[in-house]
């Protein structure tokens, strides 16, 4: 019985594990602007393949087109996770 629950368990670790498909693909990020110092949290989508490394290489360049540098995305989630960030994020959701 261990071994069964241990394998499910690994099972479901190891698929959580996998890259989410880009289709409701969000993030979270923190980014900032150099003299004078500015911060921003904001949500963004993402088009791509739907994990942290790949959300970074695809958000940074949209953010320093616009002179921000991404300092780190915090999370990605899908749809569902929207509305509970969007008052948070402000003038910065949905917006690179």
């Amino acid at each position: 019985m261990k071994h069964t629950c241990f394998s499910i368990a690994l099972a479901l670790v190891m698929i959580s594990a996998l890259p989410v498909q880009a289709a409701g693909c969000y993030v979270d990020y923190k980014a900032k602007q150099d003299n004078p110092l500015r911060l921003q949290y904001g949500v963004a989508q993402i088009n791509g393949t739907c994990d942290l490394r790949a959300a970074a290489a695809e958000l940074a360049p949209r953010l320093a087109a616009q002179g921000w540098q991404l300092l780190n995305i915090l999370s990605v989630f899908g749809e569902d996770g929207l509305d509970q960030r969007k008052d948070s994020a402000g003038q910065n959701y949905l917006r690179f």
